[in-house]
């Protein structure tokens, strides 16, 4: 059981282009939270910064710390490794930190089936159409259409695991989108009254997967 002063986990994941990583950064301004900084295999992009984004290392390292049973989760993702230290985020929820992970569904799956004494709320962004996510993950820093088509086709198949979250969120408006997250939390932590339809939810994952 978690102690009443432990912090909680909070898990943002969704297919790529979904804003995920957006509203982890506008999550974190939250009085006493924090994000989990990954490692990760890939190279940094132009705007991102050595251990404040992400721990850039290089395979070799990811697997000596896969040996050596250092991360709270794994994965491969777009042909490249990402992991969660587990001793930081102990520490932090210990010391009555909540705790934001920017992770994908294979991680948040290990998270959930470790069954951690702490509390967990997991939440699943999705897009408004698949229009609109193939728009927005063309404007990205892409070399050319052909990865923005493919991560498309990777769409197909992340969003069926929606099923396995406690919350789906559109993100058809980025400010709505995160007070409604953060009006979730607010209401998970003080047990207070939701305001969620998952049927909704349900009939847009239906559109999305036709």
């Amino acid at each position: 059981m978690p102690l009443k002063n432990d912090g909680i986990m909070v898990i943002l994941s969704s297919p790529s282009g979904a804003g995920k990583t957006t509203l982890v950064k506008l999550l974190s301004k939250r009085k006493n939270f924090k994000i989990s900084i990954s490692h990760t295999t890939r190279k940094p992009r132009e705007s991102e910064i050595q251990n404040k984004d992400y721990f850039f290392v290089d395979e070799i390292e990811f697997n000596r710390l896969i040996k050596n049973e250092e991360f709270l989760e794994y994965a491969k993702v777009f042909n490249h490794l990402y992991g969660t230290s587990r001793s930081p985020v102990i520490s932090s929820l210990q010391k009555g930190k909540n705790v934001i992970f920017d992770i994908d569904w294979q991680g948040a799956d290990q998270i959930r089936n470790k069954k951690l004494d702490y509390k967990l709320i997991t939440f699943f962004l999705l897009p408004p159409s698949k229009k609109i996510l193939f728009e927005r993950l063309s404007n990205r820093e892409m070399k050319d259409k052909l990865i923005a088509e493919k991560r498309m086709k990777e769409f197909s198949r992340d969003v069926l695991h929606w099923i396995n979250y406690d919350y789906v969120i559109i993100n058809d408006n980025l400010e709505n989108c995160y007070k409604k997250i953060d009006n979730l939390i607010d209401a998970e932590l003080n047990n207070g009254p939701k305001d969620y339809d998952k049927e909704y939810i349900r009939h847009h994952v239906e559109k999305l997967t036709i």
